[in-house]
């Protein structure tokens, strides 16, 4: 690395006049560090000591030879280790902050009081002028989520379920300890935990074991009139077989925030369907500020040769 060019951090994922805000974040704390655009020609790759990114083109990863950590601007990292030439010595972390999890929080549980008050077929009886006052829905403290997936995230989400009245399972694959949930751990268990949920809540990270988990076989072991929440990976859903579970009346409704393909093309029967809440993958979506402090304390840690928060585990796929 040539003496005269500080240790770079490049960002893929901000225009021209958002670096101005993301130079000011960092200057603060790392005065000697070059923050730059991802294409930036100046920038020798000799000199990238950071990257912060969301989709890097595959291989591009492996052109800085100095790389000494990699962050995910997401809280999965599925969009970077899809890259075949991908340095897996060079650690990397993900993009999970107090904004995440609160954000996520506030989803889930908008999600739930939606379909435990019947708000898809509220929403459908509006669209076609129907005054539906039977539409009542069920009570909160009635109602038992259960949470596929629960690590940090799922942790922060199921404590605020619980201050909004529900009742709480998780489902793991090593048994939890958080007070006022019922934890299941391993395969064994999953029949358990899917039967006493009447909402899923999908918070698992996308692993060779989770593609495609929501299918007929397990819609089928959640009790009749269920709701589904989506928030976790969109491959993790078959969405052919939600819809059969939809049309059956095994599964009553369901919030989707990810898909299999983004964005959702326009004829994909999931926009239309009266049983189907849409969002744009906006569930734990953060401000710059916080994915910046996040960076910030990544970087502090791998400076100070500390261990680095979020690292990802390319054996265990989270």
């Amino acid at each position: 690395m040539s003496k005269a060019q500080p240790e770079t951090l490049l960002i893929n994922f901000i225009s021209e006049i958002e670096l101005l805000t993301w130079r000011h974040y960092f200057d603060r704390h790392f005065p000697d560090l070059h923050i730059a655009l991802w294409d930036d020609p100046c920038i020798d790759p000799a000199s990238v000591s950071y990257v912060l990114v969301w989709k890097p083109e595959p291989g591009r990863l492996a052109q800085f030879p100095n790389l000494r950590v990699i962050m995910s601007e997401a809280a999965g990292v599925d969009h970077i280790t899809c890259d075949p030439l991908l340095p897996r010595h060079v650690p990397m972390t993900r993009m999970v902050t107090r904004e995440t999890s609160a954000r996520m929080a506030d989803y889930v549980t908008m999600a739930a009081y939606m379909l435990t008050r019947q708000m898809p077929e509220i929403l459908h009886a509006q669209r076609h002028q129907r005054w539906e006052s039977r539409l009542t829905g069920r009570l909160a403290s009635d109602t038992c989520a259960g949470i596929l997936g629960f690590g940090e995230l799922g942790a922060v989400v199921a404590r605020r379920l619980l201050a909004n009245g529900f009742k709480v399972n998780s489902w793991s694959r090593r048994r939890k300890n958080v007070e006022g949930v019922a934890s299941y751990s391993g395969q064994p268990e999953l029949a358990s935990f899917l039967q006493r949920s009447q909402i899923l809540v999908n918070l698992l990270p996308n692993t060779a074991e989770t593609r495609g988990i929501i299918d007929d076989r397990l819609l089928s072991q959640l009790p009749a009139g269920a709701g589904v929440i989506n928030a976790g990976r969109g491959h993790q859903l078959n969405a052919e077989a939600l819809l059969r579970s939809l049309e059956s009346g095994q599964v009553k409704g369901a919030v989707l925030d990810v898909f299999a393909q983004e964005p959702l093309p326009a004829d994909d029967p999931l926009w239309r369907h009266p049983g189907v809440i849409v969002t744009g993958h906006v569930a734990s979506l953060i401000s710059a500020e916080s994915k910046a402090e996040q960076a910030i304390a990544i970087i502090n840690a791998d400076r100070a040769g500390s261990p680095l928060p979020l690292l990802y585990n390319h054996e265990l796929g989270y």
